[in-house]
């Protein structure tokens, strides 16, 4: 590919990757000149009419239904388990009549899919809700694994802000095929199905605060390891569940095998001090994600920032084919131009910790509605009923008792770049000293001490991700650098028993959730991820 196509121009850019979001929903609808297209834009952003909305607030479709839907998506599984147990139901909701458990605890008995109807049987799948200690903490689990296999590799897989696990729903069964591997998702404390304690911090000032939001969360991943006696494992994060994991293998050391960052937030520190390859704010705010249209994104696949060597997963140099001198040669190595700051109203909201959740909440009846305007154009690229079921979801979940969505307030600033961002930390995984009991703080000496010997990363971007590609190559530099500084001063024995390595791979056709819009790509991936892994494992 050329240094032209790997760079591209703005307008280009612009014109493909951050398509005005309504332009596929526009296009539907103005070949018949309805009265929505004349009464203004509001129908259009909302696309759930007032009736629409009124009977799904009305119906009250429990998460746990709700969930059960869209897991009944995943092939080769009829009647997927699923525990009516949500950690904190709204007052209302009632587990339904039919179609799933009638269980009301927090376990149902495993489904088992056989060789004659699962083709890539036998497996089994089970669905809980794992208690913790304290009061009223406990995380929803949904798993898989292959019968009649010792198990010796696992790998468990973190959701986004504000979703769920059901959300994975295209992984499952693609992902579970690997030989010797069980699969978890999970919701994080206070999301998706989880329990929702109130979110309170003690900390006074700025870094505590973050470091506290953050243990909220990954303190109760590393209690629920310790419950299912998992030593080592694959951790997979999407978004802030990628965040999330950067965040519990530093203050968790020694227990991955591999870590999958899948679009992470809050890597760049600075994207408007950095040279012009950074994407503009339009390209890279969290506003993006509740107005981009998923349709566009899955269909355009020839993203002109992205060089065709990192579409297909290899090991790029720091911005692989974007050097200075190209952009010189191209004319692109400008100054980028001021960014647009953010509406008061949203930096508002944002500092009184005003989640968009509270606003589905407070709204009543208008709640489906609303969700419809983010539901519409992440979904638009699935089949109607599909698309529907998660939208169902996505509301069931949004309604729910605030909690863990309090936290965002704290780790990010408006914008969606974090307050403590990973590209200072992140050369840190992996590489950290050991106690016997597995800390990271003692008064031995760092000499007498072991050291992690390195952990493999692996960061996915979807080819129209709104997420900051090129704080993901900065990333991988920043780690080859510190792999090279450890090993310039290594023992021979330390350099062959290496196993740190870092890599940029883009997902054809899909945007920031590509585990969902370029599902079989990612899937495909994955399990050659998974596979290194067990190989590894033979041979250590």
């Amino acid at each position: 590919m050329s240094a032209a196509t790997a760079n591209g121009n703005d307008e280009d850019l612009r014109s493909r990757g951050q398509q005005n979001p309504l332009a596929s929903q526009r296009t539907k609808q103005s070949s018949v000149p309805t009265e929505a297209n004349r009464t203004g834009r509001f129908t259009g952003y909302f696309p759930l009419s007032y009736k629409e909305g009124f009977s799904q607030w009305w119906a009250n479709v429990s998460s746990a239904k709700a969930e059960h839907a869209v897991m009944s998506y995943i092939p080769y599984l009829k009647q997927p388990p699923t525990h009516t147990q949500t950690g904190k139901t709204v007052s209302s909701e009632t587990p339904s009549t039919s179609s799933f458990s009638e269980s009301s605890g927090d376990k149902v008995p495993a489904v088992q899919t056989y060789s004659n109807s699962d083709p890539y049987g036998p497996r089994q799948w089970h669905s809980k809700l794992v208690k913790l200690s304290g009061k009223n903490r406990a995380l929803n689990e949904f798993s898989v694994e292959r019968i009649d296999e010792e198990i010796d590799q696992n790998l468990v897989m973190l959701h986004g802000y504000g979703a769920g696990l059901g959300f994975f729903y295209k992984n499952f069964e693609g992902l579970s095929r690997v030989k010797g591997w069980k699969i978890y998702a999970l919701d994080l404390l206070g999301m998706g199905r989880s329990s929702r304690p109130p979110f309170k911090l003690n900390a006074k000032d700025r870094q505590q605060s973050i470091t506290e939001a953050e243990n909220w969360f990954i303190d109760a991943l590393e209690e629920w390891r310790v419950q299912e006696k998992i030593d080592r494992f694959t951790l997979l994060g999407h978004s802030l569940g990628g965040y999330m994991a950067v965040a519990y293998a530093l203050k968790y050391p020694g227990h991955l095998k591999k870590l999958v960052l899948a679009s992470p937030v809050g890597i760049p520190e600075d994207p408007y001090a950095v040279n012009a390859e950074m994407p503009e704010p339009q390209d890279s705010t969290l506003a993006n994600e509740f107005t981009q249209d998923q349709q566009v994104d899955v269909k355009d696949s020839s993203n002109p920032r992205i060089p065709e060597s990192a579409k297909i997963g290899d090991n790029n140099d720091f911005f692989n084919a974007r050097s200075r001198a190209q952009q010189a040669s191209n004319g692109s190595d400008k100054t980028p131009p001021p960014r647009k700051p953010l509406p008061k109203w949203l930096t508002y909201l944002w500092d009184a910790n005003i989640s968009p959740f509270s606003l589905v909440r407070w709204s009543g009846p208008l709640g489906p509605r609303f969700v419809s305007g983010w539901t519409s154009r992440r979904f638009s690229h699935l089949g109607s009923e599909e698309a529907q079921a998660l939208h169902t979801y996505a509301y069931s979940l949004f309604r729910q008792r605030g909690s863990g969505e309090y936290a965002l307030a704290y780790i990010l600033a408006p914008g969606a770049f974090a307050r403590s961002p990973l590209i200072r930390r992140i050369q840190g995984v992996g590489r950290q000293y050991l106690q016997p009991d597995g800390s990271v703080t003692s008064s031995v000496e760092s000499a007498g001490r072991k050291r992690e010997n390195g952990v493999p990363i692996v960061l996915m971007y979807g080819e129209n991700d709104w997420m900051d590609i090129a704080g993901g190559y900065a990333a991988e530099q920043k780690l080859k650098e510190e792999r090279a500084k450890i090993l310039s001063t290594a023992t021979a024995e330390e350099r062959k028993s290496d196993n740190g390595s870092a890599k940029v791979i883009v997902i054809k056709k899909a945007g920031h959730h590509l585990y969902l819009d370029g599902w079989e790509e990612f899937n495909e991936v994955m399990r050659e991820e998974m596979e290194d892994v067990s190989r590894h494992g033979k041979q250590a």
